[in-house]
C-alpha cells in the first residue's frame, strides 16, 4: 500500500469570523438560501425545520431575503446531490448562503457567505459569523447584525419556505451514474482511498455540520491517525489489490496520471435518502431515518459510481466497509 503525506483539509480551511462588510453587504442585497444542521441530542429538542421557523423572522429583521430552507445534511449527501442543489440555487438567482448550526451543547452558530455559483456552494475564507448560547440570544445576534445598515431586500416572504428534499433534488443527477454492480479491472489500476477531509473543495460545506464545526487541529489529527490505522487493517485483510491512501484533495487529472482510476467514496446519511439518491427502491422493512454509511467506487475516467451488487450500508463504518469489500468478490 502507498501512502500520500498528510495535509489536513480542515486545517487548510478553518472556519473564521471576519469583520469586513462584504458578506453582510451581499446578504442585504440579494436572495439567500439557508442550510440548517442541528444535533439530535441537543436539549431542548428542536428539529431542523422548527429551528428554521424560529430564526426566519430574525434573518428578515436583519435585512436578508431568505427564500428557501434546507437541511444541510441533505444538501451535502454526495457530490452529485450537492451539484444538483447548486444548479437549483443558480436558477433561482441565489446570491448568498446562510448556514445555521446547532451543536450538541445547544450553542448556535451562523455563517453568511456568498454563493460560489458552482458545486462547492461556498468557499473558505468568505464568511461572516456569529454565535450565541441559546435560541433567544441567537435571534437577537442575527437581528442586530443588520441594524443601522440599509437593505435592498424589500419584498421578502413572511414565513419560511422549505425546499426539495435530497431524494427529489439529487435523483436526476444520481440515477444516471450510480450502477448496482462491481467495476472491472480493479486488479489493473490503483484504488485511491481518501482520508477524512480529502474530498476536495466541494466537501468544505460539510464542515459546518453540527458534528464537525469547530473541531480543533488536535482532534482532526487524532481522528485521521485512528482512521488510517483502522483502514490499513481492513484493506490488508479484505482487499487484494493496490491501495493509495489520499490525505490531500487532488484533481481527477492528477490521480489518473498516477494510475489511480478508482476512488473509494463514502457517504453518510439517512438510509432512505441515500437509496433514493442512488435510484434504488426502498424495501418495505427499512427504517427510513436510520443513519448509515455507504461505500462505493467512483471510476474517474467515466464518472461512474459502482455501488456493488448488494446493498451493504451499515450504521458502523467499519462494518459497512468490510461488507462492501467482501461484496466486490461477487
Amino acid at each position: 500500500m502507498k501512502y500520500v503525506p498528510y495535509v489536513f483539509f480542515l486545517l487548510l480551511y478553518p472556519v473564521q469570523s471576519y469583520s469586513q462588510n462584504s458578506p453582510l453587504e451581499g446578504f442585504l442585497d440579494g436572495k439567500s438560501v439557508v442550510l440548517v444542521s442541528t444535533a439530535p441530542a441537543a436539549k431542548p429538542i428542536i428539529p431542523w425545520d422548527s429551528l428554521a421557523t424560529e430564526v426566519h423572522s430574525a434573518l428578515v429583521e436583519a435585512g436578508g431575503d431568505p427564500v428557501a430552507y434546507y437541511e444541510l445534511e441533505t444538501v451535502t449527501l454526495s457530490e452529485a446531490t450537492q451539484q444538483s442543489f447548486a444548479a437549483q440555487f443558480a436558477k433561482r438567482l441565489i446570491r448568498n448562503v446562510v448556514v445555521i448550526t446547532r451543536k450538541e451543547n445547544a450553542e448556535l452558530f451562523i455563517h453568511i457567505m456568498p454563493f460560489t455559483q458552482d458545486k462547492n456552494i461556498v468557499a473558505p475564507g468568505t464568511a461572516w459569523s456569529a454565535s450565541a448560547g441559546d435560541l433567544e440570544a441567537f435571534k437577537n445576534v442575527i437581528a442586530e447584525a443588520g441594524r443601522n445598515r440599509h437593505s435592498q431586500n424589500l419584498l421578502v416572504i413572511e414565513v419560511p419556505e422549505f425546499g426539495q428534499n435530497a431524494g427529489e433534488a439529487g435523483t436526476a443527477a444520481g440515477n444516471q451514474r450510480f450502477l448496482a454492480r462491481n467495476p472491472l479491472n480493479l486488479d489493473v489500476f490503483k484504488l485511491g482511498v481518501p482520508l477524512s477531509g480529502a474530498a476536495g473543495e466541494w466537501g468544505f460545506l460539510s464542515t459546518f455540520r453540527y458534528d464537525l464545526l469547530g473541531k480543533s487541529p488536535e482532534q482532526v489529527m487524532a481522528e485521521q491517525k485512528s482512521e488510517m490505522e483502522g483502514l490499513q487493517k481492513i484493506f490488508e485483510t479484505h482487499y487484494p489489490y493496490e491501495v493509495v491512501f489520499l490525505g490531500t484533495p487532488q484533481s481527477d487529472e492528477a490521480l489518473i496520471k498516477e494510475r489511480i482510476q478508482f476512488v473509494l467514496m463514502r457517504i453518510e446519511g439517512r438510509e432512505a435518502d441515500l437509496m433514493k439518491n442512488m435510484g434504488l427502491e426502498l424495501p418495505e422493512n427499512i427504517d427510513p431515518d436510520r443513519i448509515v454509511v455507504k461505500y462505493y467506487i467512483k471510476l474517474l475516467v467515466r464518472d461512474e459510481m459502482y455501488l456493488g451488487p448488494v446493498w451493504d450500508a451499515d450504521p458502523d463504518w467499519n462494518t459497512a466497509l468490510v461488507n462492501f469489500l467482501n461484496n466486490l468478490k461477487i
